[in-house]
């Protein structure tokens, strides 16, 4: 206690007290943010290991098509085929406030509600397995703008939460004990001001009785 710097008065200890009461409610506010954070966290961590795990295996399936189309189909033909796409996705961000951290929410749409837009070229000259790699990329689309929008959301999430730790930690081990140990140095100095005020006011009145003790004789 010997090097804590601060002013032993009364005024102070109420102030160090109502500090201490504020940091006290924000360190169970923050405790509990910390919790909800972490719980959706978590749920989040599993919708992206499903998302992953399902538009790894569509890339997989549209891969494998691609691959039986070059095996039938001339390379000449087949990149003239997908040369110009007649189909365009448009994109919007939204973002969504979950615990103060701004979650991106991704929303699309096409030039035409027509799904036959997909294949931008004829029947005649391409082999189906082409269109079943075009009709898989345009399933997975949704799933992998999905499965962006998760992981975006779990690095902010997680962002947010070492944040929360940070201040969490920082009130329950550095602040609090800080102000409990001055708001304990002003009382014992308050006490110990209000025991020499005692002896001395208990000195005065010996001295007094004393003096009128002489006076009487």
């Amino acid at each position: 206690m010997a090097n804590i710097q601060v002013n032993p008065t009364r005024m102070e200890l109420t102030k160090l007290k109502k500090k201490l009461t504020t940091a006290i409610r924000g360190h169970k506010l923050l405790k509990d943010k910390r919790d909800e954070l972490m719980r959706q966290f978590l749920d989040l961590v599993r919708e992206n290991k499903a998302l992953r795990e399902k538009v790894e295996a569509g890339i997989h399936s549209a891969n494998k098509n691609f691959v039986l189309a070059r095996s039938v189909m001339d390379d000449e033909v087949l990149n003239v085929s997908l040369m110009a796409p007649r189909q365009e996705v448009f994109l919007e961000c939204h973002t969504k406030n979950v615990m103060s951290v701004n979650i991106p929410q991704f929303e699309y749409r096409t030039k035409t509600p027509d799904e036959n837009d997909i294949y931008p070229y004829g029947y005649a000259f391409t082999s189906s397995d082409l269109d079943g790699a075009v009709k898989s990329l345009q399933d997975i689309l949704p799933d992998m703008l999905k499965l962006a929008e998760v992981e975006k959301a779990c690095q902010l999430l997680a962002a947010e939460i070492e944040k929360t730790r940070r201040r969490v930690n920082a009130l329950e081990h550095v602040m609090i004990p800080q102000m409990q140990q001055k708001i304990k140095y002003i009382v014992m100095k308050l006490d110990e001001n209000e025991r020499s005020t005692q002896v001395r006011l208990m000195k005065v009145k010996d001295m007094m009785l004393e003096k009128a003790h002489h006076y009487s004789d």
